[in-house]
């Protein structure tokens, strides 16, 4: 069965060593007059990026205006902030400079500027963005995908609720790749975000609709790539051609492409996501350390596809007798993969101590919206289902 799908991705990519010297003309371009420029924490002013990054408006004769001080799983603190300037500056574009915070942010201020509301209200159901103001990313930590994607993802302070919303109106107009602003990276981070991009794909290749066989081909060299260039990069951080193959793979693994044709899941995102708020983790090692639990936990009713996984992902010899010897096989490949880069395999590990019944409470609480929202598409899961897997990923 294949499902229907409408790929869409309007995002322009300009990759490369020289990439930077195109950021001038780009924003101007997309009619760029009064720009935003937005960021995170010392690491792109320490590296002179932010630096050429005015030098390219300078030029171009725009204007601009600075917010830094994104942290990971950006706040909506942050984003009231950057609206605020906005409207004061009357901006009328927006350019992060930064990884999947930044870009996530960037596109949270660019619904809320001309949002008579909240701008929480989208992240609780209480409106549908109608208009973003125009985002363009210099793109500094390949991992979110979130430089080509639909998707953003924001943790409101109070009470620590990280939600998502998905529009295609903050699909950014441009992205400026440059793998050698990667080369600093620290090793977890780099492990981190190589996490993340594999799980970008898989939770649109575990997916009932399996007979997308293109799709699936393109999916398998994309996870089998970042997982070699990863170990590569690991040991050689200014390996130019597998940082290259590392950025790139971080726009495809989520702009849809491994989508068409199937279903995302994302049940070990949403469940993540619940993680990364309450404890303030990694968001690419909270993935590490559940998605081996969520496996199990569907891999009997799913057994074809695991073993396909298995064989035409992480190399493991297909026991026909056994399918089931076989899947599991593929699932604690993929735990040797994590643990050679860095990255837990469960909670234990993640937090460095035990998570209590009571944490894992919470949980399950904010997961399931008080027991009234379900998630997953492979296999959807209640309450229950998430209670059972964080307790085998603890």
């Amino acid at each position: 069965m294949i499902k229907d799908f409408n790929f869409y991705t309007p995002t322009r990519v300009v990759f490369g060593r020289e990439a930077e010297g195109k950021i001038g003309q780009l924003v101007k371009d997309n009619g760029g007059k009064r720009v935003l420029l937005h960021y995170g924490g010392g690491s792109a002013e320490r590296s002179g990026l932010l630096d050429v990054v005015r030098h390219q408006l300078e030029q171009a004769g725009i204007a601009w205006c600075e917010l830094g001080g994104v942290v990971p799983n950006p706040l909506l603190s942050k984003v009231r902030e950057g609206i605020e300037l906005c409207r004061r500056e009357q901006v009328d574009f927006i350019l992060a400079v930064g990884g999947g915070s930044v870009i996530d942010s960037s596109k949270a201020i660019g619904y809320g500027v001309p949002y008579a509301g909240d701008v929480w209200d989208f992240w609780d159901g209480k409106g549908v963005p109608a208009a973003c103001l125009p985002i363009g990313v210099v793109l500094t930590i390949p991992a979110a995908g979130s430089e080509m994607s639909s998707s953003c993802v924001i943790t409101r302070d109070e009470g620590l609720l990280k939600r998502g919303v998905n529009s295609d109106l903050c699909r950014c107009r441009f992205a400026v790749m440059n793998p050698e602003r990667t080369y600093t990276l620290p090793p977890y981070q780099t492990a981190a975000g190589a996490t993340d991009i594999m799980m970008h794909t898989m939770e649109r290749y575990f997916s009932k609709y399996e007979d997308m066989t293109l799709t699936d081909a393109l999916s398998e060299a994309l996870l089998r790539t970042v997982r070699d260039a990863a170990l590569v990069v690991l040991e050689h951080p200014e390996d130019y051609r597998h940082r290259a193959q590392i950025m790139w793979a971080s726009s495809l693994a989520h702009n849809d492409l491994t989508e068409c044709g199937t279903e995302k899941d994302f049940a070990t995102h949403k469940l993540e996501h619940e993680l990364s708020a309450l404890f303030g983790v990694t968001h690419g090692a909270g993935l590490a350390a559940l998605w081996p639990s969520w496996a199990r936990y569907v891999m009997d009713r799913h057994l074809s596809r695991f073993v396909q996984f298995a064989v035409n992902v992480m190399g493991v010899a297909n026991d026909f007798a056994h399918p089931d010897e076989t899947a599991e096989r593929g699932i604690r490949a993929i735990e040797s993969f994590y643990r050679q880069i860095g990255m837990p395999t469960n909670i234990h590990e993640l937090l460095g101590r035990e998570i209590t019944d009571a944490e894992i409470d919470t949980l399950v609480d904010k997961c399931s919206r008080g027991g009234k929202l379900k998630i997953g598409a492979m296999e959807v899961l209640d309450a229950a289902d998430m209670r059972a897997i964080y307790q085998m990923a603890r």
